[in-house]
């Protein structure tokens, strides 16, 4: 065999351990069970959207779609976990805002919001909600605003926890308003809720779905929600901007993205899929329950959407002072 031979064997081999590594087509995928990491444990808001748009890609795409849960470090541990997943459309996450928040609230954050993820869609948002106890004497954001400048340092306002968009979105309502309240960070949203309900905290920011529930049997009172439009979930709450504080729109997202590298033949393919489920009656229905509004936007917007939120946490985090994770 002469080198032209040995040259042309080599270069044909080469080209079938290429073909063989590389990802399965669009038409192709998926042809095995694909994981759907959520950084949370489960029985989360995140969780719950998790395993609904979970078994709604299984009928669609005819191959089980599992979640697996790997909670820790404000969602770190999971989202670095699929950052370092292989690129070929078996690995998805779905994340909550933490995506965006974590890398100015830690010091040295293990992920790259830009690079290591390929955005497929945000699936659904919801709002944080501003709420008081009954008990104290105001019936709109307007009076409470009065009230606490009249008696500065006198009241705190309860949060699910340092660097959730609910605890974010008070510093930037404090912050416009040059309000002197302190945060109380709570471990999770049921604890800050409860502590408002009793009266031990008598304001709280919180996310909308698990709040919802105690706005409408009367133990707390609702005085704004801080998406651009009303949630249909508690359509006679006003918005922030209704009511004249301007850029004040914050949420709860809840993105579908895969690893960096992923075939964008596979992120459209899923995009596609992801939108149907976000449009089918019932999964609208159980995502008003649960609060949340479907979005189902591009993978361009999503992109787009991911830019804006992460620069605006940075500047909440460093107007208000708040200290880094290290």
């Amino acid at each position: 065999m002469n080198w032209k031979s040995r040259m042309l064997g080599a270069c044909a081999a080469l080209a079938i351990l290429t073909v063989g590594a590389m990802p399965a087509s669009a038409a192709d995928y998926p042809d095995k069970p694909v994981k759907v990491i959520v950084p949370f444990a489960a029985g989360g808001p995140t969780d719950v959207m998790a395993r609904l748009i979970a078994q709604k890609l299984s009928e669609i795409l005819k191959q089980q779609f599992y979640v697996e849960n790997k909670p820790g470090a404000g969602g770190n541990i999971g989202m670095t976990q699929a950052a370092r997943s292989t690129p070929d459309g078996y690995t998805i996450l779905v994340a909550s805002s933490s995506y965006t928040v974590n890398p100015s609230l830690y010091a040295k954050n293990p992920y790259d919001p830009y690079k290591d993820f390929a955005p497929i869609t945000l699936a659904a948002a919801s709002p944080n909600i501003l709420v008081v106890n009954p008990k104290l004497p105001v019936k709109t954001t307007q009076e409470l605003i009065d009230l606490v400048k009249k008696e500065p340092g006198k009241y705190n306002i309860a949060n699910p926890g340092i660097g959730t968009t609910p605890m974010l979105a008070a510093d930037l309502f404090k912050l416009a308003l040059k309000l002197d309240a302190a945060d109380v960070p709570f471990r999770g949203a049921a604890p800050a809720i409860q502590s408002t309900v009793a009266g031990q905290t008598m304001i709280a920011f919180t996310a909308l779905p698990p709040t919802a529930p105690q706005v409408t049997g009367g133990n707390l009172r609702a005085l704004a929600v801080t998406s651009a439009k009303r949630s249909p979930a508690l359509p006679d709450v006003p918005t922030l901007g209704e009511l004249g504080i301007k850029d004040q729109v914050s949420e709860t997202m809840q993105g579908v993205l895969a690893p960096g590298g992923t075939p964008k033949a596979i992120v459209d393919k899923l995009h596609e899929a992801i939108v149907k489920v976000m449009a089918m009656d019932d999964v609208k229905k159980r995502c008003a329950q649960l609060g949340f509004d479907p979005v189902a936007n591009t993978p361009a917007e999503f992109a787009a959407y991911i830019k804006d939120d992460v620069e605006k946490w940075a500047k909440v985090i460093k107007d208000a002072g708040i200290e880094k994770i290290k």
